[in-house]
């Protein structure tokens, strides 16, 4: 029911004990600052002779951290903004225009929900309401998209066009940094799109619940756009690294269906979302995926003597349906 949206029916002064995490999983007093650690890799040197080094600082990251931020990546400043703004403008709705998408079926091109599509399953419930939109076929998706704001679609779909273009731009650089033949993703491993979208109000305790609990992405790869508000946490080597809220910027990382085509090479790392006290925080996530007719597998061309496989072919719907069955309560933070 859309009662259950956070924003809804949270004064700012209560946090209901269904949103207290257990003591083990929950953020505390502990602030963790942001870190210069995650790369900002301008993409703007890789048109030019800085091709190769930039390309070898996106393996690095991938390799080492699984997270790198990308500037000057081509996605005009406007197209953020304005999608930006629409997704504020969405989340201020009256419950009653967000109640005509509130669902908890995936198969829908649209959909609202609270905490994950789980909800009903979960024993603790993440702080945030979620806009879910399926972008494939774009032209036929963007049809059953919100109407309100009355710029939503057109706004929403120029900005998943050009997100899209960044990613698929992002993927053929890893692709030569791999040593893969040119357009090894650019088919059935990258046809899908999803786009979710999460509002996450002022919290009345930070430190007992949290915004995304600990998860790791299952599809190729992610685009994020962060907004202006932190909160976004990487674990490396056991610590939790906080991500710089860089205005424009697109926090990239690697999913696991990455990590298995680069037999091991990529990684596909564990990362959560703190809540604010203060400030409502919105972030807009582009998860390029296979389709689910696909099988993924290592690429042959990484696997050899001195490298054996490390993973076996698996059709990703079929990963999918174990993901699902391994992190009941989880899939939706990452899909």
């Amino acid at each position: 029911m859309a009662e259950n949206l956070v924003s809804s029916w949270s004064d700012g002064k209560t946090l209901p004990e269904s949103y207290v995490f257990p003591p083990e999983t929950r953020p505390g007093n502990h602030v963790v600052p942001t870190s210069k650690t995650v790369p900002v890799i301008d993409l703007g040197e890789a048109k030019g002779l800085n091709r190769k080094e930039t390309i070898q600082k996106i393996i690095q990251a991938s390799q080492e951290l699984g997270f790198f931020q990308v500037i000057n990546h081509g996605v005009p400043k406007t197209v953020v903004d304005d999608a930006r703004d629409t997704f504020k403008e969405f989340f201020e709705l009256p419950l009653e225009e967000k109640s005509k998408l509130y669902s908890l079926d995936l198969s829908k091109k649209a959909i609202v929900y609270t905490s994950n599509v789980d909800f009903d399953k979960e024993e603790i419930h993440n702080w945030r309401d979620s806009l879910r939109l399926l972008c494939t076929p774009l032209e036929e998706c963007i049809q059953s998209w919100p109407e309100k704001p009355t710029r939503c679609r057109k706004v929403v779909g120029e900005y998943v066009r050009e997100v899209g273009k960044l990613g698929s731009g992002i993927l053929e650089l890893i692709c030569e940094g791999l040593g893969l033949e040119p357009g090894y993703f650019a088919n059935k491993l990258s046809e899908q799109q999803v786009m979710a979208v999460h509002h996450y109000p002022p919290c009345p305790d930070p430190s007992l619940t949290m915004g995304t609990r600990k998860h790791s992405d299952p599809g190729l790869i992610t685009l994020l756009l962060q907004g202006n508000v932190p909160g976004l946490q990487v674990l490396k080597d056991g610590k939790w690294i906080g991500v710089e809220a860089i205005p424009h910027a697109f926090v990239i990382n690697i999913g696991t269906q990455l990590q298995i085509i680069s037999n091991g090479k990529l990684r596909s790392v564990e990362h959560r979302v703190v809540t604010s006290k203060n400030e409502a925080r919105f972030s807009a996530a582009l998860f390029i995926e296979p389709t689910r007719d696909s099988i993924v597998e290592p690429a042959k061309a990484l696997v050899n003597a001195n490298n054996p496989q490390l993973y076996k072919g698996v059709r990703f719907e079929h990963f999918i349906q174990m993901f699902r069955s391994t992190y009941v309560g989880k899939m939706e933070d990452v899909m």
